[in-house]
């Protein structure tokens, strides 16, 4: 396994979990996938939690290789990891397996040598789980809070790379901009909520 610290990150807002995400690319690419229908704290708090119930090292290889029933149960808990245990523990084996293929299990190979922000979205948009706009988060993630700073990582990770944008968890440092990044977030799923339209009341005449 190879370190990320450059700083210590707190997405999950706990010390153990944020500890393990600080040191550990697999962890936090993990967290990065869970992150999505639950709270964000709760995706990246993840990763420590099913360490810690895994007999074995939490590593791409390891992961790749556990028994997938076994593997659900340590999703499932309890606590449960995810509101959708059994479809997010496919979906990091998944992940697991092809950072063992293609990374010799060493997560961090996804951005060690990139020499531009378009290669490193083009790497992290393969990964199994990762959509465009999962993938552009994670390289303004990298950028923001890991220094990981190829040429133009800003333009590939637009519009979260922006600097002092709060718009998703590559701005999260502390409690308060967290409020500040949910608030983003509430915001835009009101833009985005449909207007249905009401049906006209009918009045009698006479």
């Amino acid at each position: 396994m190879t370190s990320i610290r450059s700083r210590k990150l707190c997405l999950a807002q706990q010390p153990d979990a944020d500890e393990m995400l600080s040191r550990d690319p697999f962890a936090l690419l993990v967290g990065m996938l869970l992150d999505q229908q639950i709270p964000m704290e709760r995706a990246f708090a993840g990763p420590v939690a099913i360490a810690h119930r895994m007999i074995g090292p939490f590593d791409p290889p390891t992961v790749a290789h556990y028994d997938p029933d076994a593997f659900v149960e340590l999703v499932a808990g309890p606590p449960a990891v995810h509101r959708f245990p059994t479809a997010m523990a496919a979906r990091i084996q998944t992940l697991a397996k092809h950072l063992d293929d293609q990374y010799s299990g060493n997560a961090s190979g996804l951005w060690s040598d990139v020499k531009s922000g378009d290669d490193l979205l083009a790497r992290l948009s393969a990964l199994p789980g990762f959509g465009a706009q999962k993938a552009k988060i994670f390289v303004a993630l990298l950028g923001k809070q890991l220094k990981v700073r190829p040429r133009g990582w800003r333009e590939a990770s637009e519009p979260y790379g922006e600097d002092g944008a709060y718009k998703s968890v590559a701005d999260v440092i502390d409690v308060a901009s967290l409020v500040k990044v949910r608030q983003f977030k509430q915001e835009q799923q009101l833009v985005r909520r449909p207007v249905v339209a009401r049906p006209l009341r009918q009045t009698r005449n006479g």
